[in-house]
């Protein structure tokens, strides 16, 4: 999957997108979207990646994210066995329902919070979570009952933190977010091969040192550290494949063996040796357990 700036279609036959247990734990997915997003996981210890906050999660977490924030997967490194469930609405659902009936106020009030970002705690979570999970087998309209149902438990919780003191105002208009779609599609292409900084700032008609600044403002990294997030998640792609770790390091644009073992630690929290031997022990016990349970 790229990067990118995501376009999203709701389901046939329904107002939102449901994403039932969603696998992108092997992917640096860095990316904003006009749709309000409500995400659920449990089973992990993750990191909390939105806008420009960034924290750790245990066990589970339960985020509301307001359009057009950027922000990264939830499952992103996670190695455990987890359920995550994602739900999209679309932005003009907001104010041509929230905002245009009564009963529905609060709920529109919920929805401008979650510009701050919003992470339920407690039995919030518990509840809503457990909701979330049976949603994909609910019909539309009873899924359209339970989604009003579920965003009117969050808009009543005081179980709540806001992950910015500030609204994340979408200060990037189609044009520039045009620039940044650019610039991703570029790097999911030309990962593999050396980049020099100077050719993807042209692509945006800046200069180096402006494009800099430009793509730390817009991202929240620099852009060394974002190509090498998502080299290193292409990497773990490739190690579970059965490449083998020098394979891995040139074919993800790696130019140094040790450079590479030194940003996979940094990113993943092991080197890639660890890390391959890590899951295909994991997956020699899970095929035994499945071997003695028939």
């Amino acid at each position: 999957m790229k990067i990118q700036l995501e376009h999203i279609s709701p389901d046939n036959k329904s107002s939102f997108r449901l994403l039932h247990n969603p696998r992108l734990n092997h992917l640096f997915f860095w990316h904003f979207h006009p749709e309000y997003e409500l995400v659920y996981i449990e089973g992990a210890n993750g990191t909390r990646h939105v806008g420009r906050h960034i924290s750790q999660y245990k066990k589970s977490d339960l985020v509301l994210i307001g359009s057009n924030i950027p922000h990264l997967n939830f499952d992103y490194g996670v190695q455990t066995d987890y359920r995550k469930e994602v739900l999209h609405i679309n932005d003009t659902f907001k104010n041509k329902v929230f905002n245009e009936i009564p009963e529905l106020s609060e709920i529109f009030h919920l929805f401008e919070k979650s510009q701050h970002g919003i992470a339920f705690t407690g039995v919030t979570k518990e509840i809503v979570g457990e909701r979330l999970k049976k949603l994909h087998a609910l019909t539309p309209f009873q899924q359209f009952l339970e989604v009003l149902h579920i965003f009117e438990i969050l808009s009543n919780s005081d179980e709540f933190t806001l992950l910015h003191e500030y609204p994340v105002v979408n200060k990037y208009n189609k044009k520039e977010q045009e620039r940044l779609r650019k610039v991703y599609a570029f790097i999911d292409k030309h990962y593999q091969r050396k980049i020099e900084v100077d050719e993807v700032a042209s692509l945006c008609n800046l200069g180096k040192a402006a494009f800099c600044r430009y793509f730390k403002k817009a991202t929240g990294n620099t852009f060394i550290d974002f190509l090498n997030q998502y080299r290193i998640g292409q990497a773990k792609r490739l190690l579970l494949m059965g490449k083998n770790v020098s394979e891995t390091c040139y074919e993800c644009g790696f130019e140094s063996l040790s450079y590479f073992n030194r940003t996979f630690k940094k990113i993943a929290g092991e080197n890639p040796s660890k890390f391959k031997n890590t899951l295909l022990n994991r997956k020699k016990l899970d095929a035994n357990k499945t071997a003695l349970s028939i």
